[in-house]
């Protein structure tokens, strides 16, 4: 595989329909919004999706969930350390973190585990995601809903019924851009590859297959658009902010209300010598 050689910069833009895209633990799980109202996901459930899609393609990820760990062991340090044999010289432990797990050679990882016997290492990943956020305020809607069976038996004279009232929440619908890069300089550190680069790509345009859940139901998130830009250097023809901001989405009509991702106006703006490859998303 051939390291990276040129910096790469991808906007995403990502459609919520009716669903919980990012829900915040210390708000009841309510969908993440910022105090001006735009609906917010975090760049760690971006990763987590990620990593979940390089999973389903058949590479080998360090940071596992639970309900997807493929591998057999129980914890990091599990893993780690089966993989790793004692290794104590900080630069060999990295290099075969990078080599053994995608997840690690693309975002990095730190590695300080009890049964490391003080090894502690820090890996810089080349692949960087910025939080999205949505291009306009977000609806979000609250449904009570009812659990009409017991989960515990019922101790003897108790008259619990069996209805339990709960609370579901969901984004009626909203519009989130998500932006990120890719470091040549870093992707050189941990051998991030070409290869590796064109994984990423795919992630991001199916970031949301396999990802059904009663929170997100089949179809209710959709990548609109991915555009992916492969700059002819090493630091990038532009800063990645100016890149990132090439892409302009506005509203056809300020006075209404977003129902689908096109009542939106995207707009590119031209970067000489610099063109992106533009995807349709899943």
């Amino acid at each position: 595989m051939s390291t990276l050689k040129n910096k790469i910069d991808f906007v995403a833009l990502v459609s919520v329909n009716m669903a919980n895209a990012n829900g915040d633990p210390l708000n009841g799980n309510r969908p993440r919004t910022d105090y001006n109202g735009l609906g917010e996901m975090s760049d760690v459930c971006i990763k987590r999706k990620i990593r979940n899609r390089m999973q389903d393609l058949g590479n080998a990820v360090f940071v596992q969930s639970e309900d997807r760990c493929n591998d057999g062991f129980g914890s990091l340090s599990e893993r780690a350390a089966f993989v790793m044999k004692g290794i104590k010289d900080r630069e060999e432990y990295a290099r075969l973190a990078c080599a053994s797990w995608l997840d690690v050679r693309a975002f990095g990882q730190v590695f300080a585990f009890k049964d490391t016997k003080g090894v502690s290492v820090g890996v810089r990943g080349p692949v960087s995601i910025h939080q999205a956020v949505s291009i306009s305020p977000v609806e979000v809607e609250s449904m009570q809903i009812t659990k009409s069976v017991n989960g515990e038996k019922k101790e003897k004279g108790e008259t619990r019924a069996s209805d339990t009232m709960g609370m579901k929440h969901f984004v009626r619908f909203g519009l989130y851009i998500l932006k990120g890069s890719i470091n040549v300089q870093l992707a050189e550190k941990t051998g991030f590859s070409e290869e590796d680069a064109q994984i990423i790509k795919e992630c991001l345009r199916t970031l949301f297959v396999n990802d059904a859940s009663s929170a997100r139901p089949e179809g209710s998130m959709e990548v609109v658009k991915l555009f992916w830009w492969q700059h002819n250097c090493k630091d990038g023809q532009y800063s990645s902010a100016k890149v990132h901001r090439s892409v302009q989405v506005a509203l056809k009509d300020p006075d209404c209300l977003p129902q689908s991702a096109e009542d939106y106006v995207i707009t590119l703006l031209a970067l000489e010598g610099l063109e992106p490859e533009i995807i349709d998303g899943v």
